[in-house]
């Protein structure tokens, strides 16, 4: 039997910092002179004015330096497998790992980088009673919390963050830092990560975040209602948020549709106007009275019969009727010609819903419907579903682009 080969299997994770190097290496060989980065030769290959010291905008904390060697520690920690704890642990297609985060983070950075769509964080508020530990790894993290008075002989957590801290916040910072870090290097193009976090750290986080991930990337701040206190002395504070980044906010807008909700029970309807399509070609009268057969044979209750105002049909898809009027009153009261008396139509009493050069536009789009008469104030089109044959410029009634591939809004 010939000898097989021993795969070898690295005894340390690996550097982040290192791959960003090489990869800075790549697009600029010449900033680097004996393997080491030149910041002189980097600047002057991107010709960079350099702002006096002073005139930046900078953010930094105590104790960053040494959240940033953290992050470059390799860990020696290994993933073991724990089958009589598990379930399908031969055929299951999910993970579950449990250890500390950081060092998990980092035993997932080679084998995932790049791979992951979504992370969901939810540390340490930072409320003075939270467990903030400084991350070092180089003893085994049980003994390292009993040394340093974290941990009693049963292992009991004994250390917080109090508020009283010379460095209260530079701790969480410290902390965070170097995990947020990572979990940017393991989304891909498209992902995004969400962190929870309350009013305590939530303008510190967003610093920070924009310091990793680049405010450019910023998607948004979402307000959590999560209930009301009755013993609030002052204002009853029942929220928190979570802030949202993109691993790149431009590769999303460029090239993904816009993220929607799944309406529930519009698949069932999509699925009965392809077979009506199907069935009757571009006939969209019949197609539209099919739509109608279809809500009328729906149980009370069911989810697709509350759309059923949207059964009309046409080269765009599946649209209802809509108000036109201004919502509130108040609306402009300009002059709208109708197409075959050209005289002005009925203008609603609110006003119209749409300044005059936007009513144009929908106009020309196709997106107004105008009675038999001018007599009678025109509609608006709103559309349930926008066929994949559409042009992928269409815009709905709110001016948003519509996502164009066969899916329900």
């Amino acid at each position: 039997m010939p000898a097989t080969a021993r795969e070898h299997v690295a005894t340390t994770s690996a550097d982040p910092t290192a791959d960003r190097i090489a990869a800075l290496k790549g697009l600029f060989p010449d900033a680097f002179a004996d393997g080491k980065l030149d910041v002189a030769k980097l600047r002057a290959a991107l010709s960079e004015v350099v702002a006096s010291d002073g005139e930046r905008y900078t953010f930094s904390w105590a104790g960053r330096t040494d959240a940033v060697e953290t992050l470059r520690m390799p860990t020696r920690a290994t993933l073991l497998p724990v089958p009589e704890q598990s379930v399908d642990f031969d055929t299951t297609k999910n993970l579950y790992v449990e250890g500390d985060n950081l060092e998990v983070l980092k035993l997932l950075y080679k084998p995932y980088a790049g791979r992951v769509k979504l992370i969901y964080i939810d540390p340490p508020y930072n409320t003075g009673n939270d467990f903030i530990y400084p991350d070092d790894f180089r003893d085994t993290l049980a003994n390292y919390l009993k040394l340093t008075n974290q941990t009693d002989d049963a292992g009991n957590l004994l250390r917080s963050n109090p508020d009283t801290s010379g460095r209260y916040h530079s701790d969480w910072l410290s902390m965070m830092y170097p995990r947020l870090f990572l979990a940017r290097q393991l989304l891909r193009d498209d992902g995004v990560i969400f962190v929870s976090i309350d009013d305590h750290e939530v303008h510190h986080l967003r610093l920070l975040m924009n310091e990793v991930f680049g405010e450019e990337n910023f998607v948004a701040c979402l307000v959590w209602e999560r209930g009301r206190k009755n013993d609030a002395r002052r204002f009853s504070v029942g929220h928190e948020y979570i802030l949202c980044f993109a691993r790149d906010l431009s590769f999303i807008e460029d090239e993904l549709p816009p993220w929607r909700e799944t309406k529930i029970g519009v698949a069932e309807i999509v699925e009965e106007y392809e077979r009506l399509k199907q069935l009757h070609g571009q006939d969209f009268k019949s197609i539209s009275d099919g739509l109608v057969a279809f809500y009328r044979s729906l149980p009370e209750g069911h989810f697709s019969k509350k759309y059923s105002r949207s059964r009309f049909v046409d080269e765009r898809g599946i649209w209802r009727d809509n108000n036109i009027s201004w919502p509130g009153g108040g609306g402009p009261k300009y002059a709208l010609l109708h197409p075959v008396t050209e005289q002005p139509c009925k203008v609603p009493e609110d006003g119209w819903r749409f300044v005059e050069s936007t009513m144009e536009e929908k106009v020309r789009s196709g997106y107004v419907e105008f009675r038999e008469d001018h007599t009678k104030t025109p509609f608006l089109k709103s559309y349930l579903y926008v066929d994949s044959l559409a042009s992928a410029s269409e815009v709905d009634e709110r001016g948003e682009k519509l996502q164009v591939m066969g899916r329900p809004y």
